[in-house]
């Protein structure tokens, strides 16, 4: 459940900053059998997060959970789902699609496998208005520059809808991860809009090098910078001047509700790395609602 504490932070944090609300690029909102699932994989401490103790801190239902985002002011997030093996996507787009449809403050969350049905239900998450889509190469474990994957790539790339990629090797590394496959892929598809989760933990600076040459690369900040992170994966103190000048392409994210921590310490952790009040708003809020048109 919320601590109050954590609710009287956040909602300062906005007052202080003057925003009208937070923008949450990478929230899980997935069918319950399968978040269960995921839940159950965190509580063993298991190698794909590391070996380490994760507490959830929001096991909640559904619904208390998105009472919980709104109680934090937060106006749009996401619904990120991904498959770990085939014929799996195209049945979280259908459950993604139908809570997009009855959760109006999130944003329509999709997601693609190598496999020979993806460009048909890729297509087909466009056509229904997809917002975004979520990839976890760690988890799927699949080179994002699979053939199978061409025809997907070309239809996002010209639909120029972002895609929250999980692909560096933290906290675990995985067959496909690391800045090479995506260097590789964003190659041949340069305008696509990656959004890179966790800012590419662990190897940032080698992500933060691919920005300086597609200016379509985004980040977003989910779980860096936090106690957490921070004792097993942080961020390098030489980069944060690279961070500070990338302030237009940095989005806010949390994780939630797959936190081992309370939410506002995400929030508390950009805080403290004192880039200044307009970089603040715009990861916060600013990017995101430019990036989707939240208006």
């Amino acid at each position: 459940m919320t601590d109050t504490h954590d609710i009287d932070y956040v909602t300062g944090f906005r007052d202080r900053l003057g925003l009208p609300g937070i923008v949450d690029v990478h929230t899980h909102f997935m069918p319950e059998q399968v978040l269960r699932k995921v839940w159950g994989y965190f509580d063993t401490a298991g190698p794909l997060v590391g070996n380490r103790e994760w507490p959830i801190t929001y096991r909640d239902e559904e619904q208390v959970r998105l009472k919980t985002l709104r109680g934090f002011g937060v106006r749009a997030f996401t619904s990120m789902i991904y498959p770990h093996k085939p014929d799996m996507a195209e049945w979280l787009n259908g459950w993604s699609a139908d809570f997009a449809a009855r959760t109006p403050d999130c944003l329509h969350t999709s997601t693609f496998y190598p496999e020979p049905g993806a460009p048909a239900y890729v297509r087909a998450a466009l056509e229904s208005g997809t917002r975004i889509f979520k990839l976890h190469i760690q988890v799927g474990d699949y080179d994002p520059g699979d053939p199978r994957l061409d025809e997907v790539w070309g239809l996002v790339q010209d639909a120029g809808v972002p895609v929250v990629t999980h692909c560096g090797s933290g906290p675990a590394a995985g067959t496909f991860t690391g800045p090479g496959p995506i260097e590789t892929l964003l190659r041949r598809f340069p305008r696509l809009r990656l959004i890179i989760a966790h800012m590419g933990m662990p190897e940032y600076s080698e992500f933060l090098d691919l920005a300086e040459t597609y200016d379509g690369l985004l980040f977003d900040t989910t779980m860096n910078f936090t106690d957490f992170t921070e004792a097993g994966e942080p961020f390098p103190a030489a980069e944060l001047p690279r961070v500070r000048d990338l302030g237009d392409r940095i989005l806010f994210g949390s994780d939630f509700p797959n936190i081992p921590y309370p939410y506002g310490h995400a929030l508390f952790a950009l805080e403290r790395l004192d880039l200044g009040d307009d970089w603040l708003r715009a990861v916060c809020h600013d990017n995101a609602a430019r990036v989707f048109a939240l208006g």
